[in-house]
This record gives C-alpha cells, structure tokens and sequence, in this order.
C-alpha cells in the first residue's frame, strides 16, 4: 500500500511540476454592478488578439437583458478596415451566483461559456476593463469609440498591476 501510494505522490509530482508555469493574474471582479445600467453598447479600445476576433476593427458588444435574466450579446466589427465586410457574433451571458455579479459566464456557441469578468467600471459605468481567468483574454471598452486617454492609461497600469501583459493590447480602430 505504501508503494502504491509513493509511486501516485510521485507520479502527480511530476506531473505538476512538467506543467507550464502559467502567470499569475489577479482577477477579482467589481463586488456591484447595477446589470441595467450596464447594458447598451461598448466599443471595444483594446484587446488581446484571439483568433474569434482576427482582424476585426470597429468593434462593439451590445448587451441587453432578456425576459429569462440572461443578457443578450451582439459582438461586431469590419474585417481588416473600418470599411470592410460586417461581421457579427451573436451570444448570450448570465450571472452564476449572484453574490459575485462581476463575474459573468458568456456563451457564443451552445452551452460552452467562457468568463466574462468585470474587473474594474467606473462610477459612470463609461470605462470597463474585462477579464477572465486566464491572462490570455483582456479588454478594454467604452461608452464611446474614443476614449480619454488618462483613463485609458489608468485601465492599461491596472491590468499590469493584476499581472496582465499589457505589451500585448491591441488598440481597436474606429470610425
């Protein structure tokens, strides 16, 4: 039994420690969000590049809230120029425990969710950065398609204080 035993401790041993060494990110959400207010459309400032958004610019989330509580999502944006082909994804979010409201599970294909956490909004529900449980997914969106660059700045020196790559931000064009 003690074989069996040391040779399972071992086995996990290694296997862990021949696991990447996956950055450490701080991903605590906002502890309110008034869901209403923060429906409506956002622009999409910056982003990491993912391959579901490659090569898109112009891009905007719409949200809006559904009968069953669930919160509709439109994302969309022109392929490679703000006059290229339109493009539109269309999926849906929901709030798991409503005693974490800043973290969101967003779906676009079925019943596969993703996190959607919403790690810092200001007062005025104008500047969001978003996040998710990883460091490979960040963004940065507003209520406008130009947004002040001092707060700008104040969502890119958060993501880096949280662990985030900041170097890696996508600056999103729009008209």
């Amino acid at each position: 039994m003690k074989t069996k035993t040391l040779i399972l401790l071992s086995f996990s041993l290694m296997i862990f420690s021949c696991r990447p060494n996956k950055q450490m990110i701080d991903t605590s959400t906002v502890q309110e969000l008034d869901v209403e207010r923060y429906m409506g459309t956002w622009y999409e400032i910056a982003r990491f590049q993912h391959s579901f958004e490659k090569d898109l610019v112009g891009v905007t989330a719409t949200y809006s809230l559904r009968d069953d509580g669930k919160i509709d999502v439109v994302n969309a944006g022109y392929k490679n120029t703000l006059d290229g082909a339109y493009k539109e994804a269309k999926g849906k979010a929901k709030i798991p425990d409503p005693k974490e409201p800043g973290k969101l599970k967003v779906a676009f294909f079925l019943f596969f969710y993703a996190d959607y956490n919403i790690m810092e909004l200001d007062d005025d529900y104008q500047h969001v950065l978003i996040g998710s449980s990883t460091p490979d997914y960040l963004w940065i969106l507003s209520r406008t398609p130009q947004m002040d660059e001092t707060a700008y700045q104040q969502l890119v020196d958060e993501a880096k204080r949280r662990g985030y790559d900041t170097s890696k931000l996508f600056k999103v064009p729009h008209k």
